[in-house]
């Protein structure tokens, strides 16, 4: 790898690769939006950058999905990692009423359901893709210690759940259950994570790369407009309180707003979210038609012709292998400028 690489920033693309309009908590889940995931590759390609696709068990059950993920893995112009829905990967071991219905995070599970999950959904993925299924994004962003310690034993080397600034306690999943995740105090940049705090900087093998957030000029200059109801309309009316790199079909300003800001503190990296769903008509509320998909394309062209001038695409692992090398990133950083994380030597 470049040793560049190790300090210039890098564009990282994630897409939670799922069935059609799961916010629709359907019963029965299609894979209709693996026929349009070509049209993102090859704009991506065209820009070069490497879409990791984090494959959740119905994808990997696809066939049309395992052919493109096969053919862009062999050209070297993607990877496949792993995601997982709790409620319809196997084992299928109920956790509420209705499963569907609430779409219960891994963490509701007790211990040895969720290592039974994640064994079986990692053997899937490395059938179908080969032993390279390295990295993982949590299904619904749940993630905990046990979950964590799991993803070390199977394997994993990279995550990419961490959502700083973002509380998901007010997700709900079953019913009487504590909600999501709260990852407001966890850090903005990368770490490799203590797996008994998983919100620290640790020893561990799995290298953290949270998603690209920051509060918003509006929410940096005055939060409390955010927590004041006659208020908290107009301000995000005005300003989202946080800015992600995740295309609403609306935000396409406030996405270019993120990089600018990204870059000028010069973070190691950006991290583009998306999901499989979001590229089909009708595969997401945000995107309900071919109209809106058009749209979709016209923003993601500018934001990656603007993202491609100071930025190389990488896949989560190899932005891995390049962080972790050996080299002494922090001295590479100081004789170009770059910023290192304090926990890197």
């Amino acid at each position: 790898m470049d040793a560049r690489n190790l300090i210039a920033p890098a564009f990282l693309i994630t897409i939670d690769t799922e069935g059609d309009n799961l916010w629709g908590r359907p019963a029965r889940i299609e894979t209709r939006n693996a026929a349009f995931l070509p049209r993102f590759q090859a704009l991506c390609e065209e820009f070069g950058f490497k879409p990791t696709w984090l494959v959740n068990h119905e994808m990997a059950m696809d066939p049309d999905f395992v052919r493109f993920g096969l053919e862009a893995c062999g050209r070297g112009a993607a990877e496949i990692g792993m995601h997982l829905h709790a409620w319809n990967s196997p084992p299928l071991i109920p956790a509420s009423a209705n499963d569907f219905l609430y779409q219960p995070f891994l963490v509701d599970y007790p211990a040895e359901v969720i290592e039974a999950k994640i064994s079986a959904v990692t053997d899937l993925l490395r059938d179908r893709f080969g032993p390279s299924v390295l990295s993982h994004r949590a299904g619904r962003w749940a993630l905990d210690s046990t979950y964590a310690k799991l993803l070390a034993k199977y394997g994993y080397r990279v995550d990419c759940s961490v959502t700083p600034h973002v509380s998901w306690v007010e997700t709900k999943s079953v019913p009487g259950g504590p909600g999501g995740t709260d990852y407001r105090r966890f850090p903005s940049e990368p770490y490799v994570m203590d797996l008994d705090h998983i919100d620290r900087a640790g020893n561990s093998p799995i290298l953290e790369l949270p998603v690209s957030i920051m509060p918003s000029v509006l929410s940096r200059l005055a939060p409390a407009l955010y927590r004041i109801p006659g208020a908290r309309r107009w301000a995000w009316k005005f300003r989202p309180e946080l800015l992600w790199l995740y295309p609403d079909g609306r935000n396409g300003a406030h996405m270019l707003e993120l990089v600018k800001k990204c870059l000028d503190d010069r973070r190691p990296y950006l991290e583009f979210v998306l999901h499989s769903s979001e590229l089909m008509p009708g595969g997401s509320p945000s995107f309900p038609d071919e109209a809106s998909i058009e749209s979709l394309y016209r923003d993601l062209r500018v934001l990656f012709a603007t993202v491609a001038e100071r930025c190389s695409g990488m896949t989560l692992s190899e932005f891995r292998g390049a962080w972790m090398a050996p080299q002494p990133i922090a001295q590479q950083a100081a004789q170009t400028g770059w910023r290192a994380a304090p926990w890197i030597s």
